[in-house]
């Protein structure tokens, strides 16, 4: 309760920032109006203080609020008072979507922003219609602007919208309804589904082929490539073992304009926030054996599963799960875990080629993006160091660990070569993070490299003055004292390694980073964690080295 927000001052603010016309002003509803308010920048008070004025506030609260999947809503009435509402998700670790389809794809909607399912067809009340050439649903006596996913996501499927209006412009026009079967949208007939989402106070049509079950899904951050396009927020792992990515709503309302694009200055403030993203790490964390969290990054965790008790056998003293059509040995993180006797036991599953194991865990606590520092080192197997993460000090597994545990020849050779005894290539891979080190070198073992570490650019310096000889150097960039664009340069002005083709890894991938890249002499620029790409990169990387020899 209190005076709520005066509409006529933030008209002012807007007017006065340039954030919109008075003419664009008149077309706007109060509760249009009001969310100028979470603008960065934007303040009403007429004098900046050490407490207030200077605009920084609700664009940091609704920022960090979409960050996690969640949303902010604002209702005000000018003399009686202001109400935010703030969903979030129950967790941020698995969240229920609804599955639809688009052409030959299928994407994740998170059920937070769904209202509900709307059927549209030639012969349905519900009306498809144009106000000023912008389809729009009409919905119980209100008008729903729609967006048309084909359209948006440049699918090169035919346009649901167009398709369906024209079965209904045939119905309405003509004696034969029949005729509807000739604007048939997709193989659905002449159907076509409306996912009706909310994002705040607007709420828009999403009109997708067709619409499958809800599922819980665990939720991956996006490569670093992918963060830029907006209508994505991660992607997850179907139960088939598919891959289809998650829509943001949030994103899909800014692209189509349902809600304001935003200025220069924000998206300024965004491209720092994305730089500093790239930074960090997402992470798994959760609790086994102790009240201590631990944790696991993200990437390498295929699916998260609760798998009954009662499915669970012993096969040579080892618990083991039919998963898949195959048995998957189970390891409990640490020596006080006792596996579940009843009930539901949560699994952390990895997955390589055909072969699975999964890590038996208390409790999954969240997904959180760190800045991974081990600030202390860990002589217990199966534990890299602890950190702080998400304010708390935690324990960094080791993964690759466990793997071996589960088989002892996780990491032996797979490919034909390999069996034979000779290595795919002779690799250095070069990272001042012992997490890293431990992640990576295994990944490239396991693919049949012949793999050394250095933890410094002196260390890699070191071993060409020794006389070592690799195919690719594979280098990090952020390292202390001489980075990976100093190492880059040393290697191919002077030396024996000056026609050895370098990789980069790093998290920072943007266009700029990659062309200073290229001019400095790294072959390739590939994001960390991302194994495929990196495993491409070698490849393609010694096959050109071969054909030029």
């Amino acid at each position: 309760d209190g005076r709520g927000i005066n509409i006529g001052r933030v008209k002012e603010k807007i007017i006065a920032n340039e954030l919109a016309t008075e003419a664009e002003l008149e077309g706007y509803s109060d509760q249009q109006i009001q969310q100028f308010i979470f603008k960065a920048g934007f303040s009403t008070a007429e004098k900046v203080t050490n407490v207030s004025g200077r605009g920084v506030g609700m664009d940091v609260v609704r920022t960090n609020i979409e960050k996690i999947g969640g949303q902010i809503e604002l209702r005000s009435e000018e003399g009686k008072g202001s109400n935010f509402i703030i969903k979030i998700p129950l967790t941020l670790a698995i969240v229920s979507a609804l599955i639809v389809r688009c052409g030959t794809e299928k994407f994740a909607i998170p059920q937070l922003s769904v209202v509900e399912l709307v059927r549209v067809s030639s012969a349905s009340d519900h009306r498809i219609e144009k106000v000023n050439e912008t389809p729009v649903l009409r919905l119980r006596d209100r008008l729903l602007p729609l967006v048309s996913l084909p359209n948006l996501l440049n699918l090169g499927s035919d346009d649901l919208l167009s398709a369906v209006e024209n079965a209904q412009t045939e119905v309405d026009g003509g004696d034969d309804k029949n005729a509807a079967a000739d604007a048939s949208p997709g193989e659905d007939g002449d159907d076509s589904f409306i996912v009706v989402a909310q994002v705040g106070p607007y709420t828009f049509g999403i009109v997708v082929d067709a619409v499958y079950d809800t599922e819980e899904i665990v939720v991956k951050p996006v490569a670093p490539i992918l963060r830029d396009i907006s209508v994505y927020s991660g992607n997850t792992i179907l139960g088939d073992g598919s891959v289809i990515m998650i829509l943001d709503p949030n994103g899909i309302a800014t692209a189509t304009g349902n809600i304001s694009a935003t200025n220069p200055a924000d998206e300024a403030d965004a491209a720092v926030n994305r730089t500093a993203r790239d930074e960090r790490t997402a992470l798994l964390v959760f609790r086994a054996g102790t009240e201590e969290p631990k944790a696991v990054p993200l990437a390498l965790v295929a699916r998260l599963e609760e798998i009954e008790a009662e499915k669970v056998e012993i096969s040579n003293g080892q618990p083991v799960v039919q998963y898949r059509g195959q048995l998957m040995p189970l390891l409990p993180v640490s020596e006080g875990l006792e596996r579940m006797t009843e009930g539901r036991q949560p699994v952390l599953v990895f997955t390589d080629r055909d072969r699975s194991m999964g890590l038996m865990v208390d409790e999954i606590l969240d997904i959180v993006e760190e800045n991974l520092n081990i600030e202390i080192t860990a002589d217990v197997d199966g534990v890299i160091g602890s950190a702080i993460v998400d304010g708390k000090a935690t324990e960094i597994i080791d993964a690759s660990s466990f793997l071996t545990r589960a088989y002892n020849d996780w990491f032996g050779r797979t490919d034909e070569g390999a069996e034979q005894g000779h290595s795919s290539g002779r690799i250095l891979l070069v990272d001042d993070s012992p997490f890293f080190r431990n992640l990576m070198a295994p990944l490239l073992r396991a693919s049949g490299y012949d793999v050394l570490t250095a933890e410094s650019a002196d260390d890699a310096l070191s071993m060409r003055d020794s006389g070592e000889s690799f195919d690719v150097i594979v280098s990090d960039i952020e390292m202390p004292g001489m980075n990976g664009f100093d190492l880059a340069r040393e290697i191919k002005e002077k030396g024996a390694w000056a026609k050895t083709p370098i990789v980069a890894l790093s998290s920072r991938t943007s266009p700029s980073d990659i062309a200073a890249g290229r001019e400095v002499g790294f072959v390739d620029y590939v994001p960390k964690l991302d194994r495929e790409a990196l495993l491409e990169s070698l490849s393609n990387t010694i096959v050109k080295m071969k054909g030029a020899a």
